[in-house]
């Protein structure tokens, strides 16, 4: 049977959960045992997102493959509980390389290149590819950015020709404000959207309508008639107690039914189990049997999306032992002169990844409090190697240490450049990207005791590493490298002794799944559990 496809629309404004909604609808068709994933346009004009600011587009997501990716892709992830592709990601910057790429081996010879013909067809060849190599039932396509868009314009006309030789559902996620002076639902914005949408060929089968405190029933029936619609295609998408609420609250509107008829896919029985062990752990987060104060100390905390996949995998870990995780968001640049004692009264501290100087020396003294203290410490990247930073300082006694990447005149460079990164010109997708095998050195570490075994595999993004000049010294003082890379040549994971403390230069975040969180990730939780215990 052909693919089916489910195009992912958003009109009015960003911001709306499109990326929710759409990892809904994988969770959905993957209950039921479609073979289904995702694929997502991003209009901006890089290649990728690689060499954006966190502040500009949130977290940089990374692949198995080495993919630097959309943020989207890592809710598709956590959602769907499978390793993505770098395929499934389309910019605005690969497909008109591309097409120049081929105008210049002169593919169009005799012909002048436009958006309507040659760029829709490149798109949809493009996606009907990979739906072909990868034998979906369903492929749900969101397209990034709002309807009326310069730059999706020509990808949304590229799915309205798609509709002409495929099977293909619109799905519209828009927004229904309430006028607080009155307490009405307005329509009117949406109105105007749909007839903005039909004014490109698309009529939508679906309107998931993103409102604080749920959809009137007038509300539906007047959406329902200027959409062409019944009223059980007007689907609700209220604010829930946690996103991976929204799958089966949808299903109890009745959208699967709906949805699977209208794709004209074999019907195929509900995973029962499946949906049973995702209420169950839904159980675990709205009504915890402990509650966690875990500390994210960062540089991008104003934009919590910078810092996404770090959330989301302690939510994983804290549904898998049933502890709600209150999170207390640091601004890593305040704790440079903040009393610590009053900052960081938690159960748990981690430090994240990042880029550049600023706010360093905050995150120095978050992690030495931590240690001096005995509070659970994760380390993540940047975490790991201002960990080695701090040890070095402060019980090597080793006053310069610092990185090259903040100080390239420091004498004691504890961080470095990778040497293979000596040579690198250009910015984008040149670090250490993608999944790495790590070898864990010994079985009495807290490494081994979280992942069972004698290697981890973690996906990675840095170009700068624990300086191997100074291990010795580090270990010779009571510090730990309990994981390297299988030549011995990288570390890996680093740990102090007396209390869990551990850094890792992977993002084991990346990796965590709703139903399989991240090894280190539930070590950390389970030892903030344990210290929270005593500490009462």
């Amino acid at each position: 049977m052909p693919t089916k496809f489910v195009v992912v629309l958003g009109s009015l404004m960003s911001g709306l959960g499109k990326g929710i909604v759409t990892s809904s609808i994988l969770r959905i068709l993957d209950f039921y045992g479609y073979n289904v994933l995702p694929l997502k346009f991003d209009g901006y004009l890089n290649y990728d997102c690689g060499t954006m600011n966190p502040y500009r587009h949130g977290e940089v997501f990374v692949f198995d493959d080495k993919s630097e990716v959309d943020m989207d892709f890592g809710m598709y992830e956590r959602f769907l509980g499978k390793n993505l592709t770098g395929d499934l990601s389309i910019t605005g910057g690969k497909v008109f390389s591309e097409i120049i790429a081929k105008e210049r081996r002169g593919a169009y010879l005799g012909r002048d290149i436009q958006i309507v013909p040659h760029l829709t067809n490149l798109i949809i060849n493009k996606i009907e590819g990979v739906a072909k190599r990868k034998n979906l039932d369903v492929m749900v396509i969101e397209v990034g950015g709002t309807v009326g868009d310069i730059e999706n314009g020509y990808f949304i006309e590229a799915m309205r020709q798609l509709a002409l030789r495929n099977k293909v559902v619109f799905v519209d996620v828009t927004y229904i404000p309430v006028m607080s002076a009155v307490g009405e639902q307005k329509t009117k914005p949406t109105q105007l959207a749909l007839r903005s949408i039909m004014q490109a060929g698309i009529n939508p089968d679906f309107v998931f309508c993103r409102a604080e405190n749920g959809l009137n029933d007038e509300t539906r029936e007047k959406l329902a008639l200027f959409a062409n619609l019944p009223k059980s295609r007007i689907i609700e998408d209220c604010t829930q107690e946690t996103l991976y609420s929204l799958p089966p609250y949808f299903m109890k509107q009745r959208f699967d039914t709906v949805l699977i008829k209208e794709l004209g896919l074999e019907r195929r029985k509900l995973n029962r189990k499946a949906l049973k062990e995702w209420n169950s752990r839904l159980e675990n987060l709205v009504r915890p049997k402990d509650k966690l104060d875990i500390a994210i100390v960062g540089k991008y905390t104003n934009l919590k999306d910078a810092y996404a996949s770090v959330k989301e995998a302690l939510v994983h870990a804290g549904a898998e032992v049933s502890a709600g995780i209150n999170l207390k968001w640091i601004e890593s640049e305040d704790l440079e002169k903040a009393n610590l004692a009053d900052s960081l009264k938690v159960d748990g501290i981690v430090v994240p990844g990042g880029f550049g100087n600023r706010g360093i020396e905050g995150k120095i003294k978050a992690i030495r409090y931590a240690r001096e203290n005995g509070i659970p410490y994760l380390g993540l990247c940047l975490g790991m190697q201002l960990m080695a930073i701090e040890y070095a300082r402060n019980v090597c006694g080793i006053e310069g240490a610092n990185s090259t990447e903040f100080n390239k005149n420091a004498k004691d460079k504890i961080v470095d450049i990778m040497p293979s990164q000596l040579k690198v010109k250009l910015k984008g997708a040149t670090m250490r990207l993608g999944s790495w095998k790590c070898k864990i050195t010994s079985k009495d570490t807290i490494a081994y005791a979280a992942y069972g075994g004698k290697y981890a595999l973690e996906r990675h993004r840095h170009r700068y590493e624990v300086n191997n000049r100074y291990r010795d010294i580090l270990q010779k003082n009571g510090a730990v490298i309990s994981g390297v890379t299988p030549d011995n040549k990288l570390v890996e994971f680093f740990e102090w002794k007396g209390s869990f403390g551990i850094g890792t230069q992977a993002h084991p975040e990346l990796k965590s799944k709703f139903g399989h969180p991240a090894p280190l990730f539930l070590s950390f939780v389970k030892a903030a559990r344990e210290y929270r215990s005593r500490s009462q």
